[in-house]
């Protein structure tokens, strides 16, 4: 389905409802420059990196697109997705029974719920929903699950330091979501249902977070405008 849900007036905050979840995969591949590009990276670089029967978590799974391409490729992972939203994760699972893959698909909230040891853990445009003072502890937590020689995959919206620079980005940003079919209107309307919910961090805040958990070192792997996404290595134990 095609994503017209800020066509109209909005009456509240934006959430992953059943509104959001019906036209996810078609909003998501409008409104987030290189999102099929980046998919494929990651599930390219998971695919050759990880060994037989590793276990991939993706947290805020959505509709399960990652972990299909990954099952694809390697239908040997042990693959985990979660996900808080009711109508995402219901899509998430007919998608995985129509392609007769091995999914383990939980509803639950990704802050609290123990999903237990990883190889791998994915999170891709969901860090920047969650509130700035759980997000420290939050990345922590990833670290702890994670196996030594263990992998952290996110892909965040930025903001750049220099304000300038910033403004620029963003009207940037913008020309390619009219370039995508969306309206003046329907823009505004998303930016303003989005203020105080997604709340963005710069590209070396991310890094931070990231070092202070824990992680020994983290990588840029691809970077458009004010998005990116990031590898975080958690180094082997000597």
């Amino acid at each position: 389905m095609r994503d017209e849900v800020f066509k109209n007036v909005i009456s509240k905050q934006f959430e992953f409802d059943e509104s959001v979840a019906s036209v996810f995969d078609d909003m998501v591949s409008r409104s987030v420059p290189f999102y099929k590009q980046t998919q494929e990276l990651i599930v390219l670089f998971l695919s050759k990196r990880l060994g037989q029967g590793a276990k991939v978590v993706d947290l805020g799974c959505s509709t399960a697109t990652t972990l299909l391409e990954l099952y694809r490729l390697r239908p040997d992972l042990e693959l985990v997705g979660l996900d808080s939203s009711p109508a995402m994760l219901q899509r998430a699972t007919n998608r995985a029974n129509g392609y007769g893959a091995k999914l383990n698909l939980i509803q639950a909230d990704i802050l609290e719920y123990d999903y237990g040891k990883a190889d791998a853990v994915l999170l891709n445009y969901t860090l920047q929903f969650i509130r700035p003072i759980k997000r420290d502890d939050f990345v922590k937590k990833i670290f702890s699950s994670l196996e030594y020689d263990g992998l952290f995959v996110f892909s965040e919206k930025l903001v750049y330091d220099d304000k300038k620079l910033d403004l620029e980005m963003i009207n940037i940003y913008q020309e390619y979501k009219e370039a995508q079919g969306y309206s003046k209107f329907e823009i505004a309307q998303k930016r303003q249902a989005l203020e105080n919910v997604l709340i963005p961090y710069s590209e070396n805040e991310n890094k931070e977070l990231c070092k202070n958990a824990g992680f020994s070192s983290v990588e840029t792997f691809f970077k458009w405008a004010n998005f990116a996404s990031f590898i975080a290595f958690k180094q082997t134990i000597n």
